[in-house]
């Protein structure tokens, strides 16, 4: 039985399959426990199931405990041990200031405080060679101090760990041996930039408290839920990580800051499969969910960055490349001191949740769509979670300002939230070389069909793809991932040419491949499920900042394409060096397709399952609501429209036309007019 759910702000999703057939459920998330909600959702499966009991239960979690803890500074009491004089690189970090003209900006609080932070003497140098030994007395005094100081965790990173990484293990095995939970820059993150090996360190000990009760909590209960049934299955427990890969929860508990991204990473896997299906190769996701909005830029191949910045904090593992602003769902509207109308970051989440939900009363975006008839009168979850229109109406009035009717101000709320959105989108394409205009939209999350169309005809993109299952895509990516772990190595290869550079890299990353076909084999992955990419990071000698290339023998031609699309400009005859070598193992999991749909007449209309009045474009008409479990490969129909389903809303505005592939997907492009682009 393979289960695959992800821990949202507001719902918790749930993707499983029954007898061959994939179904989703959601379930209110419950923050202060996100361990509870997942117990709820596995009760809804066993119900499901009825009395047939599977011998195995293979559970894979999207979460964003990781991510939430750093954003609200709530994870372990930690303390750092650094190389003697370095204890403050957190606090110095890159002496660059974020936000230039903002007078008013104040740095994020570090995770250690200074009397966290502990100076061991030992010094190692550039070239690996040591210059001041770690002493066992000196082992014993840092142990001293840490017994003074009580951490949950510690975090050790030394200068030039990633040369000479003895140091770091003697102490940490000394630690280890002490009960400490331990984090280790050599084990993280074995690459140069200090203040980054050395942040990404401190935040996986910050984590680790956290996560590890997390896990504990989480595989406890997975069990306990197959036991209250009488069932003896077996029960493994995986992880999402920000890179794109799953993870035992053991050892997602020692790594935890390569979760930080963990459901958001699912969607991008989720959209590049449906990209797939529809035959689409260049693409933007655009996830919507309650609480914030995750969008990403796909283009034959998911993207990795190791500059990612979450809560202020540089986190240099690698991980999707994906922007997160606060717009989603449950983002709060208000007026700032100025007057002007304001939608997110705040949300409103599962508890109180938005005014329609019954217990908020604070307007957010689910609210507008709501009293301008964007969901009729049957509720959310095919009726499951009712609404109270009159209710979020009523509070709506109040709060309306110089807004001239409740309609006006839910479309002002609808529009701010949408300019927050495209903001998004634009960094992603346009500001990084990318013409929009190639791109088609792939909308999921419970609110991304509500304002895909919107977002694409404002950024002229070729259209919108709206996936089967979209209010849960997040957990069906994480059901369909691989296993995957990436290993580095810095190795700084300088004034050599590209054939001996490359040989060199080459060796460095045999002893990696060695180290992931251990990994793999550790994790249950036979050789013949094993694969393995091996990338260079390439820069111009002099330059600060690399771009990663595949370690082929034209990777020196590569990087010169590559620096043409990032920055506009590459000269061909300026020497290049390797910086980092890289090795992704991946253990192939099997895969889990979605089926094709019956077939009707192609351009057949669907039937409407009613017809409402609902506000669209500042006019209220009335329009065909479809349920989409009635259509068929080869429906077609014309907007103004609303598609309702279990897991998600959508709007087809007047102007756009949607037709059924041969998946159940839908894709949504404006009808061709003289001199339009249409996809």
């Amino acid at each position: 039985m393979r289960i695959a759910t992800d821990t949202g702000g507001t719902f918790t999703d749930c993707v499983f399959v029954r007898d061959g057939k994939l179904e989703i459920l959601k379930v209110p998330s419950q923050p202060k426990q996100p361990a509870a909600s997942l117990t709820n959702a596995l009760a809804e499966v066993r119900a499901c199931l009825g009395g047939r009991a599977p011998s195995r239960l293979d559970l894979t979690c999207g979460t964003t405990v990781g991510t939430n803890a750093l954003l609200e500074r709530r994870g372990g009491r930690i303390a750092l041990v650094t190389t003697a004089g370095f204890e403050d690189v957190l606090e110095i970090g890159r002496q660059a200031r974020p936000k230039l003209y903002d007078l008013l900006f104040q740095k994020p609080e570090v995770l250690v405080p200074a009397d966290g932070r502990i100076g061991a003497k030992e010094r190692v140098a550039a070239d690996g060679s040591t210059l001041t030994a770690l002493t066992t007395r000196e082992i014993h005094r840092v142990a001293k101090m840490l017994g003074r100081l009580r951490p949950e965790a510690v975090a050790i990173c030394f200068l030039f760990s990633f040369r000479n990484p003895g140091p770091e293990s003697a102490l940490a095995k000394a630690l280890r041996r002490a009960g400490y939970l331990v984090s280790v820059s050599h084990e993280i993150l074995p690459e140069f930039r200090e203040f980054e090996r050395t942040s990404t360190t401190v935040i996986n000990a910050y984590l680790a408290p956290v996560m590890s009760a997390y896990l504990r909590e989480t595989e406890s209960r997975a069990a306990s839920a197959w036991r209250r049934a009488n069932w003896k299955a077996a029960v493994s427990v995986r992880v999402m990580q920000s890179n794109g890969g799953i993870i035992s929860a053991t050892r997602a508990a020692e790594e935890p800051v390569r979760t930080v991204l963990s459901g958001p990473a699912g969607g991008i896997l989720g959209a590049e499969y449906a990209a797939g299906l529809a035959g689409l190769e260049k693409v933007l996701t655009f996830d919507m969910g309650g609480t914030s909005t995750d969008v990403a830029l796909l283009s034959g191949e998911t993207r990795v960055t190791t500059e990612a910045i979450v809560a202020g904090l540089p986190v240099a593992v690698p991980m999707l490349e994906i922007h997160t602003v606060g717009a989603g769902g449950g983002s709060i509207a208000r007026f700032d001191a100025g007057g002007a109308l304001r939608v997110g970051p705040e949300s409103a989440g599962a508890d109180p949740g938005p005014i329609c939900y019954g217990q908020g009363n604070l307007p957010t975006v689910t609210d507008a769509h709501a009293v301008l008839g964007h969901f009729g009168d049957r509720g959310l979850l095919n009726g499951a979670l009712p609404l109270d229109l009159a209710r979020a109406r009523r509070e709506l009035l109040k709060r309306k300002g110089e807004f001239p009717t409740v309609e006006a101000f839910a479309q002002g709320i609808i529009g701010v939230s949408n300019s927050v959105m495209q903001r998004a989108l634009r960094l992603i394409s346009i500001e990084r070389g990318h013409d929009p205009r190639d791109y088609t939209l792939v909308a999921f999350g419970g609110a991304g069909g509500l304002h895909a169309c919107d977002l694409a005809e404002a950024l002229e993109l070729r259209g919108v793809l709206l996936p089967v299952f979209p209010g849960a895509l997040s957990t069906l990516g994480i059901l369909r991932a691989d296993v995957v772990r990436d290993f580095s190595r810095t190795v700084l290869l300088r004034g050599l040419g590209p054939v001996a550079a490359l040989r060199q890299a080459r060796a460095v990353l045999r002893k990696l491949e060695r180290e992931a076909r251990d990994f793999l084999g550790k994790e249950g992955f036979p050789k013949g499920r094993q694969r393995f990419e091996h990338q260079l990071n390439v820069r111009y000698i002099g330059q600060a900042y690399e771009l990663s290339v595949a370690a082929s023998a034209q990777f020196v031609a590569a990087f010169h394409r590559a620096h043409e699309q990032a920055y506009g400009h590459a000269d061909a005859q300026r020497p290049v060096e390797i910086v980092n070598v890289r090795c992704r193992a991946v253990g192939v999991s099997p895969r889990i397709e979605l089926p094709r749909i019956g077939k009707v007449r192609a351009g057949s209309s669907p039937p409407a399952a009613a017809f409402a009045k609902s506000f669209l474009s500042g006019e209220s008409r009335e329009m065909p609501f479809y349920e989409r479990a009635k259509f068929r490969h080869g429906h077609e129909f014309s907007g103004p429209a609303i598609i309702t389903e279990y897991s998600a809303t959508s709007i087809v505005p007047a102007g756009w036309r949607a037709r059924v592939d041969a998946y159940g997907q839908i894709h949504v492009n404006k009808r061709a007019k003289s001199g339009m682009r249409h996809g």
